[in-house]
C-alpha cells in the first residue's frame, strides 16, 4: 500500500509539472497516443511471446529471462495504457530488456541467472564424483 501511495505521489508531481510545460492539448494527445501504443503492444504480445519461446527453445535465453522479458513487456504495455507521464516513462523503459533486467535486480531483488547456473553445474559435478574407499587387504591379514 505504501509503494502505491509513493507511486501515486510521484505520478501526480511528474504529470502536473510536464502538463504545465506542454499544455492541455499536448497532454491530452500524449495520453491518447500512449494508450494506443499500449494497446498495439498488447495486441502484438503473442508475437513477442512466440519469439521469446523460440529463443528459449534455442537455449539462447534461460527460463528466468523468458519470464522476465515477457512479464515486463506486458507490464510496460499496461503502464502505457494507464494515463500519466510517469507510468508512460516506466512503460517505455520496460519495453527494453536492459531496463527490465535492471528493474528486476533493483526492485525485485532478483538473483543473477549465471550464479544459479554455476551453482547447478557445481552440484551436478559433485554428483558425478564417486566416493571410493580403498581397503588394503594385505594390511588386514595376520602374518
Amino acid at each position: 500500500m505504501n509503494y502505491f501511495l509513493i507511486y501515486l505521489l510521484i505520478e501526480v508531481f511528474v504529470s502536473v509539472n510536464i502538463s504545465s510545460q506542454i499544455g492541455a492539448l499536448a497532454t491530452f494527445l500524449e495520453i491518447v497516443f500512449s494508450a494506443i501504443a499500449g494497446f498495439i503492444l498488447l495486441a502484438n504480445f503473442r508475437v513477442t511471446l512466440f519469439e521469446s519461446l523460440q529463443a528459449l527453445q534455442r537455449r539462447s535465453i534461460s527460463m528466468a529471462e523468458f519470464q522476465k522479458l515477457n512479464a515486463f513487456t506486458l507490464l510496460g504495455a499496461i503502464l502505457l495504457i494507464v494515463p500519466g507521464f510517469f507510468s508512460d516513462i516506466i512503460g517505455v523503459f520496460l519495453q527494453f530488456s536492459f531496463f527490465a533486467t535492471m528493474f528486476a535486480k533493483k526492485f525485485l531483488h532478483a538473483k543473477d541467472d549465471r550464479s544459479f547456473y554455476n551453482e547447478q553445474n557445481k552440484r551436478r559435478n559433485d554428483e558425478e564424483i564417486i566416493d571410493v574407499e580403498v581397503i588394503d587387504e594385505l594390511s588386514h591379514t595376520k602374518h
